[in-house]
């Protein structure tokens, strides 16, 4: 495509300009301003904030805004037709100012109508990754297959650059908001190990088991027998090498299985699933829950750790950026839903607890450390797959901050005769050193 002359650029610039004035006011731009492909600030003066969103050409804003969906406006920024300097959290206030801004249709179509006046300029959408693809049906183990190695099987190098020294792709866990992410990670393991009050011996199953993190730190600090299954095997070849390494081969193990595909009936004194009953499904809930249930034996327990929706916010979309490019067919329901299914197949609730700000300093660590590693993660991934997890996990982080999103350890029990729960008083266990 043809550069925009020197006379076409000074009238793009002044049309972007008079957008950005009347979709971003500037007495609510606190911690974020925009940068011209000349050079040319918005607001101007001197200025404060965190973070400045670069436009690259002319036709930058037409190829945010125009398409007026989620996955083109973060295309632009995959592609580069802007960057954001600083810190990228800061510019997720600006989506709900921009909603405000365009909340009825004439304002919409007149915002459109300047759009068009400027070039119809974009980078090329060139990338091996690409959106997700998927086929069969909904929550099929096929399906499910193939949407979990989209995402996790990226690179296990490119993982290891932001994730700490455990491969841990969770909430971490944080006793003081300045702790370090591989010390509070460890103290997740443990805290998930005393909630199950695990014993030795105990047979302890871990429903999506990522790099085998947990399962390691179970076996090594607990004495546990410890089978982990993921649909990665990537992700299973690394675990098994890492449990090679800590010499745990005779009590620790990873396969590659969906949790529908386990028929060990009553053979595990406990459950857990962490960071994978997002990509269960609603509908698929009293399989995910009837299946634990039966996998248990009486007096059992399973902890169940997973992101959760307000109640109030909508359900899953199809054409949200995390379906096309993070997470497809992954969907978040209330935790409300969450425990109603979780009784209806007979699991009494025993303990629901919200780490909701520990995602948030979990995923800022996380991109702290993706952000200090960019020139080496290039060495695993393309630029565009780079910047799909530096938004989405800055978007996540403001999701925890604000409460839009939640995350949540339920902890269930699978009652044994004549209802013994088998649990102590009180919690005062998961609390005490030693």
């Amino acid at each position: 495509m043809v550069s925009p002359t020197v006379q076409q650029q000074v009238y793009a610039r002044d049309i972007t300009l008079s957008l950005l004035e009347r979709l971003f006011p500037t007495d609510r731009l606190d911690s974020v301003r925009f940068r011209l492909w000349d050079g040319t600030h918005y607001p101007q003066g001197d200025f404060p904030g965190s973070a400045t969103i670069v436009l690259n050409h002319p036709g930058a804003l037409r190829a945010m805004l125009l398409p007026g969906t989620e996955v083109g406006l973060v295309e632009a920024y995959l592609y580069n037709d802007f960057d954001i300097e600083g810190n990228i959290e800061a510019v997720f206030p600006l989506a709900e100012i921009l909603a405000e801004r365009t909340n009825q249709w004439q304002k919409k179509l007149d915002i459109a109508r300047d759009l068009l006046r400027l070039p119809n300029q974009q980078n090329p959408r060139i990338s091996k990754r690409g959106a997700a693809r998927l086929s069969g049906k909904p929550h099929s183990i096929e399906r499910d297959r193939q949407a979990v190695r989209y995402h996790y099987d990226v690179s296990n190098d490119f993982y290891s650059l932001f994730l700490g020294k455990r491969m841990v792709y969770s909430c971490a866990y944080f006793e003081s908001p300045d702790r370090d992410l591989d010390t509070a990670q460890e103290h997740k393991l443990e805290y998930i190990c005393r909630k199950l009050r695990l014993k030795p011996g105990q047979k302890i199953l871990d429903l999506g088991c990522g790099w085998g993190g947990l399962v390691i730190y179970a076996a090594e600090k607990y004495g546990v027998d410890a089978t982990g299954i993921t649909l990665s095997e990537p992700q299973a070849s690394l675990a098994q090498q890492r449990i090679a390494e800590a010499g745990l081969q005779a009590r620790a193990r990873v396969r590659v299985q969906d949790y529908r595909e386990v028929e060990e009936w009553e053979q595990y004194d406990a459950l857990v699933s962490v960071g994978m009953f997002e990509h269960v499904g609603e509908k698929l809930l009293p399989v995910y829950f009837e299946r634990a249930y039966r996998l248990l034996k009486p007096g059992g327990v399973f902890l169940n750790h997973g992101i959760a929706r307000r109640a109030i916010e909508k359900g899953w979309n199809p054409q949200s950026f995390s379906n096309a490019y993070v997470f497809p067919d992954g969907e978040l329901v209330p935790i409300s839903t969450t425990l109603r299914a979780a009784e209806e197949a007979g699991f009494e609730v025993r303990d629901v607890e919200s780490l909701r700000e520990h995602y948030a300093l979990t995923l800022r660590h996380w991109v702290a450390r993706l952000e200090a590693h960019h020139a080496e993660a290039l060495q695993f991934v393309e630029e565009p797959t780079y910047r799909v997890w530096r938004i989405y996990m800055s978007g996540s982080a403001h999701g925890f901050a604000t409460g839009r999103l939640n995350i949540y350890q339920s902890l269930l029990v699978k009652p044994a005769a004549q209802g013994a729960s088998g649990f102590p008083l009180t919690r005062r266990d998961w609390y005490d050193a030693g």
